[in-house]
C-alpha cells in the first residue's frame, strides 16, 4: 500500500520561494563541480579512444558499454530509496528514516546478487556467437564483461548510501566526489595512454577498482554524516515497509531495465549488423550527449528532494508547480547547450577527436535532440515517482522503454541504415513516453494538461525554434572554422536569452529570478563587506 493513493485538489500557490532558494544554491554548487569535470572528462575520452583505438574501444562500449549506463540505473534505483526517504523527512519522521536505511540496504543486497547471476548467465550466451569480436580480442572482451559485473554489484549496493546524501540534500559532498572521481578517471586515462600492459584489460580493471574505492569513501562518510545510517537490520527491519518498497522499487527497476536492455541491446543489434566501429560511434554520440546532460540533470539532482519532501509534506500544489517549472527549466538548460552543438556537431568532433568514427556526427545530432524531447516531461514523470502510485506507469512507460530495440532489428533487417535506430528511438522515448507520463501524472496527480502545453511545452517549443534559426543563419553564411563556431554560439545564445526573458517565462517565474539573483547579490555584498 503506498503512502499516496489518487489525485488530491490542485490549488497553485506562489509561495514556494524557500525551496527554490535551496534548489538555486545545490544547483549552484552542482555547477560548480560540473564546470570542472565536463572538460576533464571530455579530454579524458579522447586519450582513451586515442590509447584503444576505434576497433578496442568499440568492444568495451558494446561488451562493457554498461558500465556508461550503470550511472543512470543507479540513479534510477536510487531515486527508489531517496523518494521514500525524502518523504519520511518531509513528514519529520526520524525513526522511520532508519528503518527506510535498513531495509533499503537488505533490498539493494538482494538485487546486486540477482544481477551478478544474471549477468554471468546472459555474458555465457554473449560470447557464443551474438556478439561480433575479433577472436584475438575474444579473451579481453570476456575479462571486460566479469569486471563490468563486478562493477554493477558495486554500483547497486552504493544505492542507500547515494539516497541518503540526496535526501539531505547534502549538494556539496556530490561535488566532492564527482570531481575526485573524473580526476581519477583522467589518471586512468593517462595510465593507459603509456602502459606496455594491454590497455583494454587495464582499463575495465581499473574502471573496476575506481567503483570499489568511490563505495568506500561514500561508505565511511554517510556512516560518521548522518544519524540514520546505522545498519542493525534485525533491529530495524519493517515487514510492512519492505514489502512496500519492494513494491515501489520493483516497479522503478522495471522502468530502469527496460531501458537499460533496451540501451545495452541497441549496442549489440548494431555490432551485429554493422561491426565494431559503430558501436565507437554509438560511444563517441553518448559521451557527448552525456555531458550536455549533464547541465540539466544537475538541476534535476538538486530538485528531486525537494519535490519528494513537498509531496512527504501534503503540499501537493507546490510539487505540481515544481514539476510543472523543473521540466521548463531543465530543457532550457539543455538546450541553451545543445543547440549550438547540434548546429557545429562536425566541426567540434573533428576539433575534440583525433579520428572521428563514421556515423558519428549524424548519431551525435539524433541523440542530442532525443534527450532534449526527454527533458519536457522529466520532472513531471519524477511527480508520478513522488505521489508513489507507481505500478500501472511503470508497466505501459516500460513497453515505450522496450520498443526500439524489436523496431531496430526488424529495420536493419530490412536495409535501413544505421541512424535509424536514432529515429525509433525519438519516436518512442520521447514523443509516445511523453503522451504517456502526460496522462498519468493527470490520472495521478491532477497534472492540467492544458496548462502544461501552455505553460511548458508551448514556450519551449518557441525557444528551441527561434535559437535554432538563429544559430543557423551564420552556419550557411560562413565557412567552417573556429570563428564560425563562435559567431553560432553567439548569435543562438543572444536569441535564447531574448527569447527566455520576453517569451519563454512567465511573471511569476521572473519574479523568481528577480528575488534569486538579489539573494545571490546580498551574500556576494555580504562577504566583501566581511
Amino acid at each position: 500500500m503506498m503512502e499516496s493513493n489518487g489525485p488530491k485538489q490542485t490549488i497553485y500557490t506562489p509561495n514556494y520561494m524557500q525551496p527554490a532558494k535551496r534548489v538555486a544554491l545545490n544547483t549552484g554548487i552542482l555547477y560548480a563541480k560540473m564546470g570542472i569535470t565536463v572538460f576533464i572528462s571530455l579530454y579524458a575520452t579522447r586519450l582513451i579512444l586515442a590509447a584503444l583505438g576505434a576497433k578496442d574501444y568499440g568492444i568495451f562500449n558494446v561488451v562493457g558499454g554498461a558500465v556508461s549506463m550503470l550511472t543512470f540505473l543507479n540513479g534510477a534505483m536510487a531515486a527508489a530509496s531517496q523518494r521514500f526517504m525524502s518523504y519520511a523527512q518531509g513528514q519529520g519522521d526520524e525513526g522511520r528514516q532508519k528503518k527506510i536505511f535498513n531495509v533499503s540496504v537488505a533490498l539493494h543486497l538482494i538485487i546486486g546478487f540477482a544481477l551478478v547471476i544474471l549477468l554471468e548467465l546472459l555474458g555465457y550466451f554473449l560470447f557464443r556467437g551474438i556478439l561480433t569480436i575479433d577472436p584475438a580480442r575474444m579473451d579481453v572482451a570476456k575479462l571486460i564483461y566479469h569486471f563490468l559485473v563486478v562493477s554493477t554489484f558495486v554500483k547497486v549496493i552504493s544505492v542507500p548510501y547515494d539516497a541518503v546524501i540526496n535526501a539531505h540534500e547534502n549538494m556539496l559532498f556530490v561535488a566532492i566526489i564527482g570531481v575526485l572521481e573524473v580526476v581519477l578517471k583522467l589518471s586512468i586515462a593517462i595510465f593507459i595512454t603509456y602502459t606496455s600492459l594491454d590497455r583494454l584489460a587495464s582499463y575495465g580493471f581499473l574502471m573496476a577498482s575506481l567503483a570499489i574505492l568511490l563505495l568506500l569513501i561514500l561508505r565511511v562518510y554517510c556512516h560518521r554524516k548522518y544519524e540514520e545510517v546505522t545498519i542493525n537490520i534485525r533491529k530495524y527491519y519493517d515487514k510492512d515497509l519492505f514489502r512496500e518498497m519492494t513494491s515501489f522499487a520493483g516497479w522503478s527497476f522495471l522502468n530502469s531495465a527496460a531501458s537499460l536492455v533496451t540501451m545495452q541491446g541497441m549496442s549489440i543489434v548494431l555490432n551485429s549488423f554493422f561491426g565494431t566501429i559503430l558501436n565507437a560511434a554509438q560511444g563517441v554520440a553518448n559521451q557527448i550527449a552525456g555531458q550536455l546532460m549533464a547541465f540539466s540533470n544537475t538541476m534535476l539532482k538538486a530538485l528531486n528532494p525537494v519535490l519528494v519532501k513537498s509531496e512527504g509534506g501534503d503540499n501537493r500544489a507546490q510539487m505540481i508547480r515544481i514539476a510543472m517549472t523543473g521540466s521548463k527549466f531543465s530543457f532550457f538548460l539543455l538546450a541553451f547547450f545543445a543547440i549550438p552543438c547540434i548546429i557545429e556537431t562536425r566541426f567540434i568532433l573533428e576539433f575534440w577527436l583525433k579520428e572521428v568514427p563514421e556515423w558519428a556526427v549524424v548519431f551525435c545530432k539524433l541523440e542530442i535532440i532525443r534527450n532534449l524531447i526527454t527533458q519536457l516531461i522529466v520532472v513531471v514523470q519524477s511527480g508520478i515517482g513522488a505521489e508513489g502510485n507507481i505500478k500501472n506507469f511503470s508497466i505501459v512507460r516500460s513497453v515505450s522503454y522496450f520498443l526500439p530495440l524489436p523496431l531496430s532489428i526488424l529495420a536493419f533487417s530490412l536495409g535501413l541504415p544505421p541512424y535509424f535506430m536514432y529515429v525509433l528511438w525519438i519516436s518512442s522515448w520521447g514523443i509516445i513516453g511523453g503522451v504517456i507520463v502526460i496522462y498519468y501524472a493527470h490520472k495521478n496527480y491532477g497534472l492540467s494538461v492544458k496548462e502544461y502545453l501552455y505553460e511548458v511545452f508551448l514556450p519551449c517549443l518557441y525557444l528551441f525554434s527561434i535559437t535554432f534559426f538563429s544559430g543557423l543563419l551564420p552556419f550557411f553564411l560562413m565557412e567552417g572554422s573556429f570563428i564560425r563556431l563562435i559567431v553560432v554560439g553567439f548569435s543562438s545564445s543572444l536569441a535564447f536569452i531574448l527569447t527566455f526573458w520576453f517569451i519563454a517565462i512567465n511573471f511569476r517565474e521572473k519574479q523568481l529570478v528577480y528575488m534569486l539573483l538579489e539573494k545571490i547579490t546580498e551574500k556576494y555584498s555580504r562577504r566583501r563587506q566581511e
